[in-house]
């Protein structure tokens, strides 16, 4: 027997089987090949097409029953990530209304940050934990103002996970944790966040029935299975943002620990039990899978960070090297501090954690004569690393703590060099772990039975790389993020 994890991605979709008896992963399948294409009719607009989005999930899970010779009832449960802050509005026949409205689309910033100034700073960070912002709520508020018409034939809208288990199962519903992503959860009242309606005039019949994270949220019905190829009757037990599956994905749910992506941006997402969010300007915060309203707050506290591995990836398209590789080896040639040669990484737009500020990339106490493209390699992956910790202090004067940090099995945390500096300054061991959103997703399936214990093993039996411990050499890695940080200061304050 089988669960199936769906990752609802802006760039593709994922799809992975994994066996209900020891949760090992089976495969995991892309659609479509290709990166999927966005919908930009002006600058800042990102949209997709939810039936798209559909379309290639069935066929992902038409080609995981033909390679791997699964039956439809040999699949007992289904797990769902998507892509957070997406908006997906349908008519009272469930028929999509508009396009998709996704994460990455910036046009309803200043609706958001009016909201914000109107509703009041505090009122917005101790009952929403954040500002509206650029979120789902306020992007429902643009199409409210701008597609009158069409706002008014909207029966209910959803986030991009939502849709899939709609087209699944027939029925619309959403979590605690997603509406807390779109700002839709109002934390200090445990309902529906009526202050953010009421601002933006939004009826609250618009906002979908909510299930619990983990249970039976639905069934698939006939058109479910006849389009799908899975069986009537197989249950939904799980759906979450794909930020806090990636942190599930990793056995992460308890204060103290910490998950991290170092891909094209970065990613540090913690778990607390504090409703704290005095840096909601710089860091977001959102209700966790495991959150409850009965029960100790667990709250997982996200901070992004642009201009990561896209720094790296630059060096490798403009350097004459042929792999990363090779410039993580040219890197290891070159003594922590990279010979007082330092990078600053911010060079993927407006930074979140620094205020928005577009701080750029930077190349700094490069000389000509002694310094080489070793040294640029260590320095960009010191470089990004010390951003990573720039963030964790931040995200530590919010109220967070660390016990262990795990990470995916991505291109910066395959770095030695890059690990062992994030180790070494935040004083915490590093757990590399080999698992994707779409695996984790498939697991979550099976903690409708409420076993987090068992999925832990999971993780641990099937994923489990090395551990990076802070050097025992310190004082180096302490300078070197020294002069990163006022170099960085100087550059703020300019």
């Amino acid at each position: 027997m089988y669960y199936l994890g769906l990752d609802i991605g802006s760039s593709s979709i994922k799809v992975a089987l994994v066996a209900v008896a020891t949760g090992k992963s089976i495969d995991v399948v892309q659609e479509p090949e290709t990166e999927m294409g966005m919908i930009a009719l002006k600058n800042g607009w990102a949209e997709q097409d939810p039936e798209r989005w559909w379309k290639h999930v069935c066929r992902a899970i038409a080609r995981l029953q033909k390679e791997h010779q699964v039956k439809a009832n040999e699949i007992t449960g289904i797990g769902i990530s998507y892509q957070m802050h997406g908006l997906v509005v349908v008519d009272a026949q469930g028929a999509v209304l508009r396009p998709s409205i996704i994460w990455c689309d910036s046009r309803a910033v200043s609706i958001g940050d009016e909201a914000f100034e109107a509703i009041g700073p505090e009122q917005c960070s101790t009952r929403l934990l954040n500002s509206p912002a650029n979120f789902t709520a306020s992007k429902l508020k643009w199409v409210k103002d701008n597609e009158p018409e069409l706002y008014a034939k909207i029966h209910k809208f959803m986030l991009p996970g939502d849709y899939i288990a709609y087209k699944l199962s027939g029925t619309i519903n959403t979590t605690i944790s997603g509406l807390s992503e779109g700002m839709l959860w109002d934390f200090e009242k445990g309902s529906v966040a009526q202050l953010l309606l009421d601002h933006y005039g939004i009826d609250a019949a618009l906002v979908p029935d909510i299930v619990p994270t983990f249970g039976k949220q639905s069934t698939v019905n006939a058109t479910g299975a006849s389009e799908s190829g899975l069986s009537e009757g197989t249950a939904i037990f799980y759906r979450a943002g794909d930020q806090p599956n990636n942190a599930l994905s990793l056995n992460v749910f308890q204060p103290g620990e910490v998950a991290a992506t170092g891909g094209t941006s970065g990613v540090v997402y913690a778990v607390t039990d504090s409703l704290s969010s005095k840096e909601s300007a710089r860091v977001n915060n959102f209700a966790h899978v495991n959150y409850t309203q009965n029960g100790a707050p667990r709250i997982g506290k996200l901070l992004c960070i642009n201009g990561a591995g896209i720094q790296y990836r630059w060096l490798l398209n403009n350097l004459s090297v042929e792999s990363y590789k090779e410039m993580n080896d040219l890197a290891d040639t070159v003594p922590i501090g990279s010979d007082g040669v330092c990078m600053i990484p911010f060079g993927n737009g407006a930074e979140r954690m620094l205020n928005n500020s577009e701080v750029g990339s930077h190349v700094l106490h490069m000389n000509l004569n002694n310094h080489n493209k070793a040294h640029l390699c260590r320095a960009a992956l010191e470089g990004i690393a010390f951003s990573f910790v720039y963030g964790m202090e931040i995200m530590k004067s919010d109220g967070i703590t660390v016990n262990v940090m795990r990470v995916g099995n991505d291109n910066l945390f395959r770095s030695e060099i890059f690990a062992i500096t994030v180790a070494t300054l935040i004083g915490y061991e590093i757990e590399l772990y080999n698992t994707t959103g779409a695996i984790g997703a498939a697991r979550a399936a099976g903690l409708h039975q409420g076993d987090f214990d068992k999925f832990g093993e999971y993780v641990m039996n099937n994923d489990y790389i090395t551990t990076f411990a802070p050097s025992e050499t310190q004082q180096p890695y302490r300078e070197a993020y020294a002069l990163w940080k006022n170099e960085l200061t100087t550059i703020i304050n300019k």
